[in-house]
């Protein structure tokens, strides 16, 4: 649809607008894009691009912006992608580490603001019923039981059990190993519907206890489970292309709180392969509007079990953008997996 002059100059333009914020003239164009074309040329140019529906002249300025379309085209066509450093994925491993996964997801959240200085988003996975990876019983006192729950996602649930009598150390282990044995990784639904015939060969206190703690634990990991995690939102309040409008940033930050929207967004890349751009109206929310999403799935076991992204203003710097929110999510999956 464009000759290689006319991607020439619609690459510079979009580089220099999200570079410096201002309208993009003539004298820059030539200047910065590497060719030998008189000002008359290139003005002719723009005004096909503009025709296109690719850029757009400002009221009172000679130069041009991108325009939601230009920014896509750049996106899918004209876009270098620039690999992090391998000094900047190494710090970005030592913070998600699996050795802490109570914070594994808030510190995925936090890591996505804090490289690109935008919104960071993680969406946990759906628990259409609960389900756990690992327990452990720890005594408390003579009837009370801390009761530790670790679900695949890494989350790290604790409840107190009030027991009828007091169980020894070596009790509480064995009801642990039994139950991380033969029911880790199993809907509390379906356990539920095998303990009776299932522990019969157990006493019946341990058959209390296990029971207790099958229900205290799905209790925990469905009342703690946080759909989306947000972090640095207030990150955007520097950024002046939604500052300027303080009732659209009221919007997005309502949109933050909701978060019902957002889900529904991100919920659309854990079908597709990588990272995913969403430019402006792509989204499909008003509230979006001035706003790029770029999100990535990520897995526990080669199962894509959530999202992760950012949000920031269209004006971003997406060949940085990009490669934080990839490797991220592949750390997230590295570190969720390994636990």
């Amino acid at each position: 649809m464009l000759n290689q002059r006319a991607k020439i100059l619609l690459k510079t333009l979009v580089e220099r607008y999200i570079r410096e914020g201002q309208p993009v003239g003539s004298r820059s164009l030539s200047k910065f894009s590497g060719l030998d074309l008189s000002a008359a040329t290139i003005r002719n140019v723009m005004a096909d691009l503009e025709e296109m529906g690719f850029v757009a002249s400002p009221h009172a300025s000679a130069g041009r912006v991108p325009t939601h379309r230009g920014y896509r085209f750049f996106v899918d066509a004209l876009l270098v992608v620039k690999p992090l450093d391998m000094i900047e994925i190494h710090q970005l491993e030592g913070q998600l580490h699996p050795e802490n996964p109570s914070r594994l997801i808030s510190s995925a959240s936090q890591l996505l603001s804090e490289l690109t200085r935008f919104a960071g988003v993680v969406v946990t996975p759906k628990r259409s019923s609960a389900i756990f990876r690992y327990i452990e019983f720890m005594s408390l006192s003579d009837k009370r039981i801390l009761l530790i729950i670790v679900t695949p996602e890494g989350d790290v649930q604790n409840r107190v059990l009030f027991t009828d009598r007091s169980y020894s150390q070596t009790e509480l282990i064995e009801a642990g190993n039994f139950i991380n044995q033969n029911y880790a990784g199993c809907a509390i639904d379906e356990i539920r519907s095998r303990l009776q015939s299932e522990l019969k060969q157990l006493r019946h206190d341990m058959t209390t206890l296990m029971t207790a703690a099958i229900e205290a634990g799905g209790e925990a990991i469905r009342e703690n489970s946080e759909v989306v995690v947000v972090a640095g939102e207030r990150k955007l309040l520097d950024v002046q292309d939604l500052s300027s409008n303080m009732n659209s940033l009221k919007k997005l930050f309502d949109l933050f709180e909701r978060k019902t929207a957002l889900l529904q967004l991100l919920e659309l890349s854990r079908t597709a392969e990588g990272v995913q751009i969403f430019i402006g109206g792509e989204s499909g929310m008003v509230t979006l509007d001035e706003c790029s999403v770029v999100t990535a799935p990520y897995e526990v076991d080669g199962r894509i079990v959530g999202t992760v992204a950012v949000v920031g203003p269209t004006r971003m710097a997406y060949e940085r953008v990009i490669p934080v929110v990839d490797v991220t999510a592949r750390l997230l999956s590295s570190a969720l997996s390994h636990q």
